[in-house]
C-alpha cells in the first residue's frame, strides 16, 4: 500500500526514494509485524483465555507430563501471526504483484481451515478436531487452485517446470502434472509444520529460519542480475515475496515472545497449517520446491518419523520410536523440553545453511 501510494511521488520528494528498495520495505515489514504482535498479543491472549474454557484439549495418547504442564493454555494463537503478517504485507508490498496475493490467499485459507479445526476441538473438548480426510480435501483444493494461478502468472518455460538444485540449467517440464507437484509441496509443508508443533517454541523458530532463507531466495530469484550471477532461474516479480517472508519473520518473533517456555498461548492449527502453507507456496513460486525439503528438513524428519512409526506398527506390530512425532520420542527418553527445542533449533539452522548452499553449488 505504501509502495503504491508513495512510489509515484519519489521523483518529486527524494526522501521517498527508499520506498523503491525491496530491502527497505522488507525491513519495514519485519518491524511492523513485530510491533503489531507486541501490541495485540496480550489482548488476544486474554480474549482467547476467557472464551476457551480449559484451553486447548490435550491428547490423551501424548506424553503424560503435558496433561499437567500444558493444561489450560489457550490455543488459536496463530491468529496473531496471521494478523501481523497480513497487515504488514498489505502495508509494505506492491499490491499490484499477483504473487503476493497468491501467497496471502493460501496462507489465510489454510489459517481458516486450522481455525475451524481448533474451534471444533474447543467446542467438543476433544483433541481430534476436523476429520482428517476433510482437512486433506480442503487443503488439496486450495493448493491446486493456487498452483493453477501460479502457472497462469508465470512465464514459459518456468510455468509447469520443476527446477533441480545443484544443476544450473535443468528444468523438468512436467506440464499439467506440475499441478500435482505444487499441491504436494503446499499440503505436505502445511502438515509437516503441524506435526512439528508439539512443544513450546518448537515450530515457530524453524518456520522463521525457513522464512528468512526464502526471503533471501525470493529476492535473488526476482533480481535479474543476482539470478544470472548465481545461475538460478529468474522469476520476474517474485522478489516481492521477500516482503511477505519478512512479515512472517516479524510476526513469528512477536508470537515467540508469548510462546516461549512456558507458553502463554499455542499457535494451534490456525498457525501451523497456515505457516506451513506459506512456506510451500513461496517455494513453488520461486521454483525452489526441492530446496524447501532441505531448508525445512526438520519438518521432513518429524513427518518421516510419523510415517515410519505407522508403517512399522501396521506391518510388524512394533514401534520404531517410543512415541511419534520425533520430539515426543526424545521426551520419552527423558530429555527436558528446553533441551529438545533448542537442539531442534540448531538442526533447523544447519539445514537452512545447507539449503542456502544450493544457491552457489551449481
Amino acid at each position: 500500500m505504501l509502495y503504491n501510494f508513495l512510489y509515484p511521488l519519489a521523483d518529486q520528494f527524494s526522501a521517498l526514494n527508499v520506498i523503491r528498495y525491496l530491502t527497505f520495505r522488507t525491513g519495514g515489514a519485519v518491524i511492523t509485524a513485530l510491533v503489531l504482535s507486541f501490541v495485540f498479543g496480550p489482548y488476544l491472549i486474554r480474549v482467547l483465555k476467557s472464551r476457551q474454557n480449559g484451553g486447548q484439549p490435550i491428547r490423551s495418547d501424548g506424553p503424560e507430563g503435558h496433561v499437567l504442564s500444558k493444561q489450560g493454555t489457550p490455543t488459536m494463537g496463530g491468529f496473531l501471526i496471521l494478523l501481523a503478517l497480513a497487515i504488514s504485507t498489505v502495508l509494505w508490498a506492491d499490491l499490484g504483484n499477483r504473487y503476493v496475493w497468491v501467497a496471502l490467499g493460501v496462507t489465510v485459507s489454510y489459517g481458516l481451515i486450522g481455525f475451524l479445526d481448533d474451534y471444533r476441538k474447543i467446542v467438543n473438548r476433544d483433541s481430534k478436531g476436523l476429520p482428517g480426510k476433510l482437512k486433506m480435501v480442503l487443503e488439496t483444493a486450495i493448493a491446486v487452485a493456487a498452483t493453477l494461478w501460479i502457472m497462469r502468472i508465470m512465464p514459459a518455460p518456468l510455468s509447469g517446470a520443476l527446477a533441480v538444485p545443484f544443476l544450473k540449467d535443468l528444468l523438468i517440464d512436467l506440464g499439467w502434472v506440475f499441478v500435482v507437484v505444487g499441491a504436494v509441496v503446499m499440503v505436505g509443508s502445511s502438515n509437516a509444520v503441524n506435526l512439528t508443533d508439539g512443544l513450546d517454541g518448537l515450530a515457530i523458530v524453524p518456520v522463521m529460519i525457513a522464512a528468512g532463507v526464502f526471503a533471501l531466495i525470493a529476492y535473488l530469484v526476482g533480481h535479474t542480475g543476482f539470478s544470472n550471477y548465481l545461475q538460478i532461474h529468474n522469476v520476474p516479480g517474485s522478489g516481492e515475496l521477500a516482503v511477505f517472508c519478512g512479515a512472517l519473520v516479524g510476526g513469528g518473533l512477536g508470537f515467540l515472545w508469548f510462546n516461549a517456555p512456558p507458553a502463554k498461548v499455542f499457535m494451534g492449527d490456525t498457525g501451523s497449517l497456515s505457516l506451513g502453507g506459506a512456506l510451500g507456496v513461496v517455494a513453488v513460486i520461486t521454483k525452489h520446491e526441492l530446496v524447501l525439503a532441505i531448508v525445512g528438513g526438520l519438518f521432513v524428519l518429524e513427518t518421516v518419523s510419523v510415517i515410519i512409526q505407522v508403517v512399522s506398527f501396521k506391518i510388524t506390530g512394533r514401534r520404531i520410536f517410543r512415541m511419534a512425532p520425533l520430539h515426543h520420542h526424545f521426551e520419552q527418553k527423558g530429555w527436558s523440553e528446553p533441551t529438545i527445542v533448542i537442539r531442534f533449533w540448531i538442526i533447523a539452522s544447519v539445514l537452512a545453511l545447507a539449503g542456502l548452499a544450493t544457491l552457489k553449488l551449481r
